[in-house]
């Protein structure tokens, strides 16, 4: 399968942020693949050799049973290709709950497949605006926007799924049922005195652990306050990592800890999005603020409202929306459809945002076979919302990922992999609610 192990693996929580990943990876050179689920022999020969391999998943939006059965044979996997450091990606807000995303019930799944009982947890990452400080996590609002307390974030603290009301990563964290949790707060980066503490929490010194008998690992949490502070934790990282295959869980920061400590040079930014070369697909399933203004923004495209709950529950309606968005594509409009609030307009409710999510995938699918069978195969499309995005991709089943370029920071364009020749090298941008800047899908387009 492989010939030497790869240098780093990762699954995403949801499918926007493990792009996300994918894109600090293959910047840096690292030759690498998001695969959309457990691969198989065939996917992974025709990825090629690989330095870093991916899983994309929907861990985020699943109850804690489900997330067992999906993480056990992507640990089972990653255990048999032994990357030296695994890393479980989430949502740089770390927005998660007992009940849904629970991110101890993942490291309690995944750790098995590897031989380190330290678990580092990196609390922040600067290039989306994100900062932990002692244990607190802070958030912008939008790309630039002001930086609140996650638990004052005007978004997150109001999440339909799993609003953050406790700032304090550790909290928060114990809450879902991480015991044991210690920290290393970002004083200590500057001292220099990161290994010695780590030694001190791992038991050399016992007192400074919270003692819980018997656990199989320690998990600490890490601040992240500055780029800057990104090279000296990714040190700490690769030493653990050096004496045994280790488990990190974070945002994109922990991939962009190891680059900077690998000192691999970051390939210079990618051209511009040359225009699409046919009508550019949308769809926005977010009821994100930030992406309603992207879509009441995108004067570029004919925008049709959808009917959140009638495209979940009635049959006629879908075929309509689905027949409004061909006619649009055919006729060569650039289309953006839409589900999520706009200005002066109410959200559904959060039983309803579940329920469209599959139904949007359902959705987009037919439409990008509609326009294949019509000879129209669409080039490009982009996709807002997290659980839409997940069900999305794997509604048009595609078997991998690869990077393509970077819309905006924090936003993907990627390439797609299928084996059905309409959809084998699709442009795909996948994006969370909270990405991107104002004129997002108006980018999507390209450069004019």
């Amino acid at each position: 399968m492989f010939t030497t192990a790869p240098r780093f693996g990762w699954y995403g929580d949801d499918f926007t942020g493990a792009t996300d990943t994918l894109a600090v990876l293959a910047q840096a050179g690292l030759r690498s693949m998001l695969f959309m689920g457990v691969p198989s022999a065939e996917a992974l020969i025709a990825a090629g050799p690989l330095d870093a391999v991916g899983i994309a998943g929907a861990a985020r939006a699943m109850p804690p049973e489900a997330m067992r059965a999906e993480l056990a044979p992507v640990g089972r996997f990653f255990r048999q290709i032994a990357p030296t450091v695994l890393h479980y990606k989430v949502c740089s807000t770390f927005d998660s709950a007992p009940h849904v995303g629970n991110i101890a019930c993942a490291i309690e799944t995944l750790h098995p497949s590897v031989d380190n009982r330290w678990v580092p947890i990196l609390g922040g990452q600067p290039s989306l605006g994100r900062y932990c400080a002692f244990s607190n996590l802070f958030a912008a609002a939008g790309t630039g926007g002001a930086v609140y307390r996650i638990d004052r974030h005007p978004t997150m603290r109001r999440h339909p799924v799993t609003p953050m009301a406790e700032a304090d990563l550790r909290v928060h964290l114990a809450q879902q049922g991480l015991q044991g949790i210690t920290a290393l707060h970002y004083p200590l980066y500057e001292a220099d005195t990161l290994p010695g503490s780590l030694n001190t929490l791992l038991g050399h010194g016992a007192t400074a652990v919270p003692a819980v008998p018997d656990t199989p690992f320690v998990p600490t949490l890490l601040d992240l306050t500055s780029a800057d502070q990104l090279a000296s934790m990714g040190r700490l990282l690769w030493q653990q990592a050096q004496r045994a295959r280790l488990l990190a869980v974070g945002p994109s920061s922990v991939a962009q800890a190891l680059i900077a400590c690998w000192g691999a040079r970051v390939s210079p930014p990618a051209p511009a999005l040359a225009p699409s070369p046919g009508p550019v697909f949308a769809w926005a399933g977010s009821l994100s603020p930030i992406t309603a203004t992207q879509v009441q923004a995108a004067t570029s495209y004919q925008r049709i409202p959808v009917d959140a709950h009638r495209l979940a529950h009635d049959t006629d309606y879908a075929q309509a929306t689905q027949r409004a968005i061909c006619a649009g594509l055919q006729q060569g409009h650039h289309v953006l459809a839409y589900t999520g609030p706009t200005h002066g307009a109410s959200a559904p409710s959060s039983g309803a945002s579940a329920a469209v999510a599959p139904a949007s995938a359902a959705l987009v699918a037919r439409v990008v076979q509609a326009q294949a069978d019509n000879g129209t195969p669409l080039r490009r499309i982009g996709i807002a919302g997290g659980d839409t995005s997940s069900h999305a991709v794997q509604a048009l089943q595609l078997w991998g990922l690869s990077y393509q370029t970077t819309v905006c920071p924090g936003v993907t364009l990627s390439r797609a992999h299928s084996a059905d020749p309409s959809r084998h090298g699709l442009e795909l941008m996948l994006k969370g609610g909270q990405m991107g800047g104002t004129d997002l899908f108006e980018r999507l387009l390209g450069a004019g």
